[in-house]
């Protein structure tokens, strides 16, 4: 089911739905991977936890990762009840799913994930969203390949988060051709990332095939604040294969595709400062 939650999200763009997340079994019957009441899921028929879910707005006090590993706080109550098949994944060595929710009924699911310390004083277990770190320990945190891991995961789980709410936002879209396929979708960045100002935020952010990504980070193509794509005029004189014809030339001019939602769409002042950086390259 693991393989199974990942090539969704695949075809997605980086994300699943509620609906993504329920399985028929052999016999017939469905299983939901995602309880609607609280953030683990213990199927009966199943010895360990399936899924945790973690929100940045939820209840609970799961922070990110220190030290290359994520903090999931106990359910509230006994040390036991829900958590008790959560021990026993750590026990038995099983993956999991973690599940990040960015708004209802969508997630960006990280797998395999591993349970390698229940930390029973502090209320929390500890989580490897990393083969390279599963075997790491608590150990010394300041010690050099903890530091390592803590960014490497840091980037892996902000990088996930932030194509996942992007490209839903989009609805599994590019915003300049209109592609569908989730595979081939990228969450490009108006203010680039490497930039102080270069928030992970969704309006700092364009749902893009890999192409036009690419064309973008270039300066081979500009959106203009006014949500109006524009291709380098050396390119639009340029004579060469029908990918250059449809896949960039016919693209000028034409209007962006944007997020049903205000608040996802792209922030024009951003826009604004990136546009003068391709006029300033095209000039």
């Amino acid at each position: 089911m693991i393989t199974s939650i990942m090539e969704r999200a695949g075809r997605n763009g980086g994300f699943v739905t509620r609906a993504d997340l329920v399985f028929r079994l052999p016999d017939g019957k469905e299983i939901a991977l995602v309880d609607r009441t609280r953030g683990i899921r213990n199927p009966t028929s199943m010895e360990a936890t399936i899924t945790v879910m973690s929100s940045a707005d939820g209840p609970y006090a799961d922070r990110e990762v220190a030290g290359g590993l994520f903090h999931y706080a106990y359910r509230k109550g006994s040390t036991n009840g829900d958590n008790a098949k959560l021990r026993r994944a750590y026990e038995l060595g099983l993956p999991i799913v973690l599940l990040r929710k960015t708004r209802e009924s969508e997630f960006v699911p990280f797998a395999p994930v591993y349970v390698v310390e229940d930390l029973v004083e502090q209320r929390e277990f500890l989580l490897a969203l990393d083969e390279s770190v599963r075997f790491l320990g608590q150990g010394n945190p300041e010690a050099p390949e903890r530091r390592y891991a803590e960014r490497v995961v840091k980037q892996r789980l902000h990088q996930a988060e932030f194509r996942g709410r992007v490209i839903a936002a989009y609805q599994t879209r590019c915003a300049i051709c209109r592609l569908r396929h989730g595979e081939l979708l990228d969450a490009a960045h108006i203010t680039p990332d490497r930039e102080d100002a270069g928030l992970p935020a969704v309006s700092n952010g364009l749902a893009l095939c890999k192409i036009h990504h690419a064309a973008f980070d270039m300066n081979m193509l500009g959106i203009s604040p006014d949500y109006v794509v524009k291709v380098d005029k050396k390119l639009l004189d340029e004579v060469d294969g029908p990918m250059l014809r449809h896949g960039l030339q016919e693209m000028h001019g034409t209007a962006l595709t944007v997020p049903t939602r205000r608040g996802d769409r792209p922030d024009k002042t951003r826009l604004e400062q990136r546009f003068a950086a391709f006029l300033q390259k095209v000039s």
